[in-house]
């Protein structure tokens, strides 16, 4: 996210606008009409479209205050993922929530629960005792059975299926889908990311389900450093975005 040297416009404090360095002394949660937002002096947040950056919840708006208020010099908006995912619900899932949708929902069509190993047998064990459990999940409690298959050739999967997953993605509100947009695409699963947010799985069961292959692969060969940096990163994505979930109401 880039930084103009603008940092002011008359109502607001503009996310577009941010300065290069914090500008502001006081970082405070108001509450306002819909919700909740964070004034800088006196000034509210508002998104890079120029909407008010009004959230759900009290907590919600405390977490992004916090990113703020840890601002020191410099303004990084990689340390701000609460402000960063606020201002997609408010700006890009208002105008594209369809198209959301529709990308999230294909990610049932070619699972990452479906697509099993042949060899070596350990690891096919290990996919079938792991991933086997959250199918049978959505078969029997979201009416939505899916086929498994081995190797990478795709697999159809029944369009009853995919209607009921697709149904589940669209009855998410804006804050709720933004969050669920990582939770699925970080780990290449939809099933397993509607497991999470239904009580099913932990995040911390949930984010072994969907990284199995890479472990199984790191136990076998060892660990790299490079790639060991980058699936840390993913995982703090990960969780982040589990905690937003967590703070929409």
């Amino acid at each position: 996210m880039c930084l103009p040297t603008r940092s002011r416009l008359s109502g607001g404090v503009e996310m577009s606008a941010w300065a290069p360095k914090r500008f502001w002394k006081e970082t405070v949660v108001t509450e306002t009409e819909g919700g909740f937002t964070v004034h800088l002096d006196g000034r509210p947040i508002r998104t890079p479209q120029k909407s008010a950056l009004t959230v759900p919840t009290r907590a919600m708006a405390e977490l992004i205050a916090s990113e703020w208020e840890a601002q020191q010099g410099k303004i990084a908006p990689e340390t701000m993922p609460a402000t960063r995912a606020a201002n997609s619900a408010l700006d890009k899932l208002s105008v594209q929530r369809e198209a959301v949708v529709a990308m999230l929902a294909a990610y049932g069509e070619t699972d990452l629960l479906c697509y099993r190993a042949e060899r070596p047998l350990q690891l096919v064990a290990r996919q079938a005792e792991i991933w086997n459990p959250l199918l049978t999940w959505a078969a029997e409690t979201l009416q939505a059975p899916l086929q498994v298959t081995e190797g990478v050739l795709p697999v159809a999967q029944p369009a009853a299926s995919l209607a009921r997953l697709t149904a589940g993605i669209a009855a998410l509100d804006d804050f709720r889908l933004t969050a669920f947009h990582d939770l699925v695409a970080i780990s290449g699963s939809l099933v397993l990311a509607l497991a999470l947010i239904s009580g099913q799985i932990d995040v911390a069961e949930a984010w072994a389900a969907s990284r199995l292959d890479e472990t199984w692969q790191s136990e076998q060969w060892g660990i790299d450093e490079e790639a060991a940096a980058t699936e840390a990163a993913k995982r703090a994505a990960f969780e982040q975005a589990w905690r937003f979930y967590g703070l929409c109401g």
